[in-house]
């Protein structure tokens, strides 16, 4: 039994006829009927029956039908995936926070090094909040980003890991942080060290404007690792994703504040135009990374 076999089978399980299977399968009617008689003869069971006026499929031949959809789809995709490996090469660039750099890349990275060695590799760090329009730009290829709250047009995202949002402030300032009567983080008061953009400032900005609340901004910086830093020399208190809290160098020097506002979490993934994920490398990397998305934490 092989592949071209059990295409004619599919055929004339399609056509119930042999006349017209065999001249879609540019075969004469005494092959195709050889070919067959050959399944029926390595499965011990008749797969048509036929009559003088119809052909049909046997109980048999209904459940063979099923077992040879299914092995030529995986045999295909196998194919594809053969032929797309060979075809992967040129550069790819990536750009990422140096917090996803350690946190987020280093398996894919090293999974995609592996399967793809001609690829000539291109990685930028920079702050997260500038990742999508670097990729809208068209100067990055794929970037790790948070998903925005609304879909930008032609730019595709794969969500990875999902990290609350999360104030700090520096350890010395926790008995002068201002609070209001229940005991709340004060943000009418509070010196607030903000990104300059992105979606941290923009859900703030929102939850601020909810409260009816003019927040007292000390500082505007770029980079969430930059934001800690700040926090850390007192400059005020902080909002940053809590992934890039756990794997800053300061995450000791600083106090997550349990009294603060409660934003809505980030999800971080890749993010990529349309247009891009047509070209081997950055689809090969992206269906790398929907493999491994679950093993991120």
């Amino acid at each position: 039994m092989d592949i071209r076999e059990l295409e004619i089978f599919l055929v004339v399980a399609e056509q119930l006829h042999f006349g017209r299977a065999s001249q879609a399968c540019n075969l004469s009617p005494s092959a195709l009927t050889r070919t067959i008689q050959r399944l029926e003869e390595q499965l011990e069971q008749s797969l048509f029956i036929r009559d003088n006026r119809k052909v049909s499929l046997s109980p048999a031949g209904e459940r063979f039908r099923s077992y040879a959809r299914q092995t030529l789809q995986e045999w295909q995709a196998f194919r594809t995936t053969l032929q797309a490996e060979e075809q992967v090469a040129g550069s790819l660039s990536l750009y990422a926070s140096i917090t996803a750099v350690y946190s987020l890349l280093p398996q894919l990275l090293e999974a995609y090094r592996r399967a793809y060695p001609e690829v000539q590799l291109e990685l930028r760090t920079g702050a997260a909040e500038q990742a999508v329009s670097l990729v809208q730009s068209g100067e990055i290829d794929l970037a790790v980003a948070a998903l925005p709250d609304r879909q930008r047009s032609r730019i595709e995202f794969l969500p990875i890991t999902t990290t609350p949002l999360i104030f700090i402030a520096p350890k010395s300032a926790e008995p002068d942080l201002p609070v209001i009567g229940d005991g709340q983080l004060d943000l009418s008061r509070a010196p607030l060290v903000v990104p300059q953009m992105g979606l941290s400032r923009w859900r703030l900005e929102q939850w601020l404007k909810e409260q009816r609340i003019t927040p007292n901004i000390a500082s505007e910086i770029t980079g969430n690792e930059a934001i800690i830093a700040m926090v850390r020399l007192g400059c005020g208190v902080g909002i940053v994703p809590q992934l890039v809290w756990e794997r800053s160098p300061f995450r000791e020097d600083v106090l997550v504040l349990d009294n603060a506002p409660v934003l809505d979490p980030y999800v971080v993934g890749l993010c990529t135009s349309r247009r891009n994920l047509k070209r081997p490398s950055v689809q090969a990397f992206w269906m790398l990374a929907e493999k491994q998305a679950g093993g991120f934490t």
